[in-house]
């Protein structure tokens, strides 16, 4: 409760820097409260982080996992990042270290850390929807001067193949790079 209070006043991007003080007013309870759950203010913004960190990347790696094509992974990707930020506008506050000016500096460097992994997760999926898209048409090609036979076969059974024997085949729209890694 600590921390959707916390997310709820980040909503007024015109508000003064939150403090604990008030914080602990919009809640009904003492300051010493807040600190028997947080040791500090930035622990209250480190659970925000790792809140958003956890609700993104689960939701990235859920549409990786459901969607074959890179390219599509990444719009789907994309699209939930702009549900997520209008949904949450204080969490996006933080995410965009907005809420986070004049508050402890190893917060920026959290978020910071947070935004970079987002980047190397979304050129991942670029670069296998890229392989992908270049996979799909060196097939037909192929397939068309009659050097390969059209295969029917269940990708995703395929790939769920690879994954438990530990392989992955960018060629079939599987992940073999990038991606959204949980940590």
């Amino acid at each position: 409760q600590i921390l959707q209070t916390l997310a709820e006043m980040l909503e007024q991007p015109g508000a003064e820097r939150i403090t604990t003080a008030a914080l602990a007013g919009r809640l009904s309870v003492s300051e010493a409260a807040l600190y028997r759950h947080f040791a500090s203010k930035a622990q209250m913004f480190e659970g925000l982080i790792e809140f958003i960190e956890s609700s993104i990347f689960g939701l990235a790696n859920k549409i990786t996992a459901e969607q074959d094509n890179g390219l599509k992974q990444l719009y789907a990707v994309v699209a939930m990042l702009l549900g997520f930020a209008e949904k949450n506008p204080g969490m996006t506050r933080v995410l965009l270290g907005d809420a986070l000016v004049n508050e402890d500096e190893r917060l920026q460097v959290r978020i910071n850390q947070l935004l970079d992994r987002m980047r190397i997760g979304q050129v991942g999926l670029v670069v296998a929807g890229i392989d992908t898209q270049r996979a799909q048409r060196a097939e037909r090609r192929l397939c068309c001067r009659g050097w390969l036979q059209p295969v029917q076969h269940d990708r995703s059974a395929l790939r769920a193949q690879r994954r438990r024997n530990g392989q992955t085949n960018a060629a079939d729209g599987s992940r073999d790079q990038g991606g959204f890694a949980t940590q």
